[in-house]
């Protein structure tokens, strides 16, 4: 055991002397330690449950006849730190939860490991930390959020936090009261778990599913559900077995399962920041994937569900329909059915059992939403290395677009802007100086897309920018634009009235300029100047590579 290092031998008594302080037997110290990672906070929703789950685990690893030890990674609110400084700070959090899981295991020698996350930034970062880290791990997540559901005039509604968005733009328009948003507010987040569509969080643990490194309903089982809390005594106790069979992360996370996770995104339509993720964790295990891979992955890839903030449905539509099982069943036929999973079969035996209960939440690929995946990256002479959209939440008349630029060098300039009524129908918004380094952190531009969907213009006005998106956001909205303007990316040429042309089927986005004129501009801009030069993110912007290759740190 890797433990040993902490427990065997006679120079090993003042080690095992402080074990005993914290209450340890000769049983429990002679046991494989497993490390329990745990993201509890008070101020998020989706963590603020997970002391109860983390009980569940350690109930589970005792059971099996392992050692449990808990311990924390730090954890951010993407939906707090909206719209403000804070924001900034989202994605540099994804490196620092890496970094500090490593330094707690390896410190302590710890035999395997179980990782209960639940929301955005926190997910890959721990799934970085098991790839990294390469001991036997298991994830088990805090489960999403319940919609609202209820009777809006006569007729059946749900709500979730989208709503609320898309209420802020519903009352700068003046179709809603601030009495009504006040209402709105104070309904439409029940209680604990991820927000209840297929945002970010909720993505990223249905792919940690996909990729084989969560027990089946990993993904969908309500946070409020006692399924929830059986499925964290099974991982507790699969842990102590992955240890005896000595099963990794890598042999789990490899190009296959990145493969599959990547074609159960097209197929849900999930968050584009999961390309963000998987391209990083991708880079954290050695495995080249390119972003061209994945377009070539969506072509194939039927769009099958769409969830708030692209439909109707929630995640608890999803779970009652099957899960992610059922979803990877309807397109086994394209899935590498081989890859190993944490419950210690292949992916193939790990659904073959599943069906898809009902066909209204997961469609069939005979009737899908789309022949094509829910999720398109675009090249072009505005983004040479990419940029990133959620195609499934993209009106049919914008997929393709052609119009005006109008420039923002921050997001707070185009929230100002569209507040003020500066866009006009047919424009496309221009946010840049948002990427990696520019940010710095590359903040989401949830705010500027959810006024333009509020105020009834998503359908007809497009936005590109280096920053990133909230999986709520619906839209023509592309984002991860690479390289970034910071980076003298050609996004820093575009100026105001420039026609920017935009072709989703086709992956392409263009500005109508000659490659000479985008030189000239781009060499005539003045040094970028960061805007934070102390700190935490002073050092981030240092060292963070492009939005492409998944933000990582460089050498």
């Amino acid at each position: 055991m890797r433990s040993d290092v902490v427990k065997r031998g006679i120079e090993r008594a003042p080690h095992r002397a402080l074990l005993r302080a914290v209450g340890l037997t000769d049983r429990e110290i002679d046991q494989p330690f497993i490390g329990v990672v745990n993201s509890f906070t008070d101020i998020i929703p989706g963590h603020m449950h997970l002391r109860s789950i983390a009980e569940a685990v350690k109930a589970g690893v005792r059971s099996a006849g392992g050692t449990p030890f808990e311990f924390n990674t730090i954890g951010i609110c993407d939906g707090i730190a909206m719209n403000h400084a804070g924001m900034r700070y989202s994605l540099p959090s994804r490196e620092l939860i890496a970094d500090s899981v490593e330094l707690a295991v390896q410190a302590h020698a710890f035999d395997a490991l179980v990782f209960i996350p639940n929301c955005d930034k926190i997910i890959p970062g721990m799934l970085m930390a098991a790839v990294r880290l390469n001991i036997p791990a298991i994830f088990v997540s805090g489960g999403p959020m319940l919609a609202r559901r209820g009777i809006e005039n006569g007729a059946r509604a749900a709500y979730d936090l989208n709503s609320v968005f898309l209420g802020v733009g519903k009352v700068v328009q003046g179709k809603m009261s601030e009495a009504e948003l006040a209402r709105l507010e104070g309904i439409a987040c029940p209680g604990c778990g991820s927000c209840a569509g297929m945002f970010t969080a909720n993505t990223m643990n249905c792919l940690t599913e996909a990729l084989g490194m969560g027990l089946s309903g990993n993904g969908t089982i309500p946070a409020v559900d006692s399924r929830r809390i059986h499925l964290a005594k099974e991982a507790g106790y699969r842990i102590v077995g992955l240890f005896r069979e000595n099963l990794c992360p890598r042999d789990i996370i490899t190009k296959d399962s990145l493969y599959n996770a990547f074609a159960a995104d097209m197929a849900l339509g999930g968050s584009t920041n999961s390309v963000l993720h998987l391209m990083a964790l991708a880079h954290e295990a050695a495995i080249p994937f390119s972003l061209q891979a994945i377009n070539e992955i969506g072509e194939k890839t039927p769009h099958l569900c769409k969830l708030s903030p692209s439909g109707e449905h929630h995640i608890e539509d999803l779970d009652l329909a099957g899960g992610i099982p059922a979803v990877m069943a309807e397109i086994k036929g394209l899935l590498r059915l081989e890859a190993k999973t944490v419950a210690g079969v292949t992916l193939g035996k790990a659904i073959a059992g599943a069906r898809n209960l009902d066909s209204t939440v997961i469609r069939h690929p005979s009737s899908p939403y789309s022949a094509k995946g829910g999720v398109a990256v675009l090249f072009g002479n505005v983004a040479p290395d990419g940029g990133v959209v959620k195609s499934a939440a993209v009106a049919p008349e914008m997929l393709k677009h052609r119009g005006p630029a109008r420039v923002f060098d921050s997001e707070e300039e185009a929230t100002r802007g569209i507040m003020q009524r500066q866009i006009k129908r047919g424009d496309v918004v221009v946010v840049r100086y948002e990427g990696p380094r520019g940010g710095p952190g590359m903040p989401e531009m949830l705010t500027p897309t959810s006024l333009l969907s509020g105020m009834d213009m998503d359908k007809e006005v497009a936005l590109i920018t280096d920053g990133r998106f909230s999986g709520a956001t619906r839209g023509s909205a592309i984002g991860h634009v690479s390289p970034e303007a910071a980076a003298r990316g050609p996004i820093a040429a575009i100026r105001d009235g420039d026609m920017i042309s935009i072709d989703i089927p086709g992956h392409m986005l263009n500005v109508e300029l000659s490659e000479a004129e985008i030189s000239r501009r781009l060499a005539e801009l003045p040094p970028f100047q960061p805007r934070v030069t102390t700190g935490y993110l002073r050092r981030y912007a240092e060292k963070v590579t492009s939005a492409s290759t998944g933000a990582v740190f460089g050498d």
